[in-house]
């Protein structure tokens, strides 16, 4: 066995709101996502079509999300649970000091750029859902 490739997907309310956020904050493209009412898929967004599910692309990180309701059809031991869970996701960048000055001010920054004690320079932000994005880069 080999393991090849990790690709979160996480448990949104509002997928539209979330690609829109992943755009225009942290700089994703869409790559594809599902509509909701006709189980079609699509590889260019459409604001006016209301989406279950999309993937997204930024250099080498994919990420996907899926709307509650979707999820936990196909899921149904996630129908009570919160979104925004409690895991973090760590994405290593270039450019991590001009990332955070550029966002800082459209995102609720958790814990401010700073470097750690294992070489890294690091920052924290909540995303639109609740969830923990963490940017770093070898110091």
């Amino acid at each position: 066995m080999a393991l090849k490739k990790l690709t979160p997907n996480l448990m949104v309310e509002d997928v539209n709101r979330t690609v829109e956020f992943y755009q225009e904050v942290f700089g994703f493209e869409f790559v594809m996502g599902v509509i909701e009412e006709i189980q079609e898929i699509r590889t260019s967004y459409q604001k006016d079509r209301l989406l279950d599910y999309a993937m997204m692309k930024c250099g080498d990180v994919e990420i996907m999300f899926q709307a509650k309701r979707s999820l936990s059809e196909t899921l149904p031991v996630l129908k009570d649970k919160e979104i925004g869970g409690t895991l973090t996701l760590y994405i290593e960048v270039e450019g991590v000091q001009e990332l955070y000055a550029r966002i800082k001010d459209k995102v609720t920054v958790v814990k401010d750029l700073h470097t750690t004690f294992y070489g890294m320079q690091e920052f924290y932000v909540q995303d639109c859902n609740g969830s923990i994005v963490t940017f770093a880069e070898t110091a």
